[in-house]
């Protein structure tokens, strides 16, 4: 008598194998040295955070998404969880929304640097899931909207979250900033 045993297949395994060494390495804390002060705060998870324009020197420097390790250890597993979420509801081609963020910010930062219509501003970019922030300062209210409507026309982007001011006088900006060195 035979037995069958159901199979998957080789593209399905992949993508379940993919998905549970994402959720391990989320979940594994990085390697620590003695030297490092529990409160450091470090990019742990290599978000993009990329300023794309300086034209405008008055204006805030957004703080990078930086964490300390306790931080860190608390978003490993909802991070592990929401970027898995978007495979298995089949709104992403990769196994994990994270893995898309270096590309979309180098694709970002092409389409400002090309686009020319921003050469006067102060614009940031950063990444997390396939969502995009945009923060700093523009000259002109209107580049506000067509700086949102051009990343937003961008493959795999699936969310822009606009914070950006016109001008540099704002206070307090709409995006916290980077602490005073």
């Amino acid at each position: 008598m035979y037995t069958i045993k159901p199979r998957l297949r080789p593209s399905r395994q992949r993508a379940i194998q993919g998905l549970c060494l994402a959720g391990v390495l989320a979940a594994a804390p990085p390697a620590r040295s003695a030297d490092e002060p529990d409160g450091e705060r470090r990019n742990w998870f290599d978000d993009p955070f990329i300023q794309a324009t300086s034209a405008m020197p008055g204006c805030p420097v957004p703080d990078a998404p930086l964490l300390t390790q306790e931080q860190m250890r608390r978003e490993a597993h909802y991070r592990a969880e929401r970027g898995t979420s978007c495979f298995q509801a089949g709104r992403c081609r990769l196994p994990n929304a994270y893995l898309y963020d270096k590309e979309i910010a180098s694709r970002v930062l092409k389409a400002i640097t090309v686009d020319g219509r921003f050469a006067d501003t102060s614009v940031w970019i950063e990444g997390q899931r396939r969502w995009v922030w945009l923060k700093g300062c523009v000259a002109r209210a209107e580049q506000k909207q067509a700086l949102e409507q051009l990343v937003r026309a961008i493959d795999d982007v699936e969310a822009v979250i606009e914070q950006l001011q016109v001008g540099t006088g704002a206070t307090p900006p709409p995006y916290r900033t980077a602490p005073p060195r």
